[in-house]
C-alpha cells in the first residue's frame, strides 16, 4: 500500500496523489453517475413529466391518402387530351409506315385516285386514328379521376386543381375524340378530288 506524503507547499506526492486534472475528471464523473441513477429511477417509477417529446414526432402519423396519385393522373389526362390534338410521335410514325406502305403496294400504272388514297389517304387515316386513341385514353383516365373520391376514403375531399385539370383532360379528350372522327370518316379536311 502505497502512501501519500505532503511537501511543504501542501501537494500530495507519492503513489496514491492524484493530480488536479484526476480529481476533476473524479467530480466529473460522480456527476454523470448521478445523473444516470436520477434518469434510471425516472424511467422505473415512469415519471417522464420533465422529458419533452421532439417537434413533429407527434405529428408524423399518417392521416390518410394525399392524393398525389389523383393528381398525377389528372396532369396526365390532360397531357393525353393535349397529345390528341396537336399529334404524336406514334402517330407520326404511323402515319410515314402507311405512306411508305402505299408507295409500296400502288404500282406506276395505277390511277391517280387510287394512288392518293393509297399514299395520302391511308396515312391520313392513320394520324386520326392515333389522335383518336389518345382522346379516348385522356377521356378515360380524366372521368377515372374525377370518380375515384366515390370510392376513397369518406369525408376526405378532393383538391380543387386535381377537379380542375381532371376536367381539362376530359375537354380536351372529347375535342380530340371529335377531330378524330371526322377526319378518319374524311369530313374535314378529306381527299381532294382526282376527277
Amino acid at each position: 500500500m502505497g502512501t501519500k506524503t505532503v511537501d511543504e507547499t501542501g501537494a500530495e506526492t507519492g503513489p496514491e496523489a492524484k493530480t488536479d486534472d484526476e480529481k476533476v475528471d473524479a467530480g466529473k464523473a460522480d456527476e454523470t453517475t448521478e445523473a444516470a441513477a436520477d434518469a434510471d429511477a425516472e424511467v422505473e417509477t415512469g415519471d417522464t413529466d420533465d422529458v419533452e417529446e421532439p417537434e413533429g414526432l407527434a405529428d408524423t402519423e399518417p392521416e390518410g391518402p394525399t392524393g398525389v396519385g389523383q393528381g398525377a393522373a389528372a396532369v396526365v389526362s390532360a397531357a393525353l387530351g393535349l397529345v390528341s390534338l396537336t399529334g404524336g410521335w406514334i402517330a407520326t410514325v404511323a402515319s410515314a409506315r402507311e405512306t411508305l406502305v402505299g408507295q409500296l403496294q400502288t404500282s406506276s400504272t395505277a390511277s391517280v385516285a387510287k394512288q392518293v388514297k393509297e399514299v395520302y389517304g391511308d396515312a391520313w387515316h392513320a394520324t386520326a386514328l392515333w389522335g383518336g386513341l389518345f382522346a379516348l385514353a385522356a377521356l378515360i383516365v380524366g372521368v377515372v379521376v374525377l370518380a375515384r373520391p366515390a370510392f376513397g376514403a369518406p369525408g376526405k375531399p378532393q383538391a380543387a386543381w386535381i377537379k380542375s385539370v381532371s376536367w381539362a383532360g376530359i375537354a380536351l379528350g372529347v375535342i380530340g375524340l371529335l377531330l378524330a372522327v371526322l377526319k378518319y370518316t374524311d369530313i374535314l379536311l378529306g381527299l381532294p378530288s382526282t376527277s
